[in-house]
């Protein structure tokens, strides 16, 4: 059990400091991932005015079938860059949330990409 409290602890001092140096804006809004075991989230907020612009999950009654692993995310990205498509933002600042870079927060950075959305 203090392995995981450790390993969550690590996570969040890495968020924090990523957290430091990065914000969002209208022009360009921060795009931040959470992953839990079960689900991906994904959000876009606007830090000077404290609004979420856009989100999406695997959750939603049209996105549940994508699952938790690097193969399905990509389409959980290419689906929140077509709601920032949809609203006309084409840049954000990517907020991987102390998570490295690699499977589940590469494929949706990818599928966002894909979808037209500049980092």
């Amino acid at each position: 059990m203090n392995r995981l409290k450790d390993k969550r602890r690590r996570r969040l001092r890495r968020k924090l400091h990523v957290r430091k140096r990065i914000s969002g804006t209208a022009s360009k809004p921060r795009m931040s991932i959470f992953k839990s075991n079960r689900h991906i989230y994904v959000q876009v907020i606007d830090d000077s005015e404290g609004t979420t612009l856009a989100a999406a999950s695997n959750m939603e009654k049209d996105l549940r079938d994508i699952k938790t692993n690097a193969k399905d995310a990509g389409r959980l990205g290419q689906a929140i860059g077509q709601r920032l498509k949809d609203k006309s933002i084409s840049q954000v600042v990517f907020d991987r949330n102390g998570y490295a870079y690699h499977g589940i927060i590469k494929a949706v950075a990818d599928g966002a990409r894909k979808a037209g959305i500049q980092f």
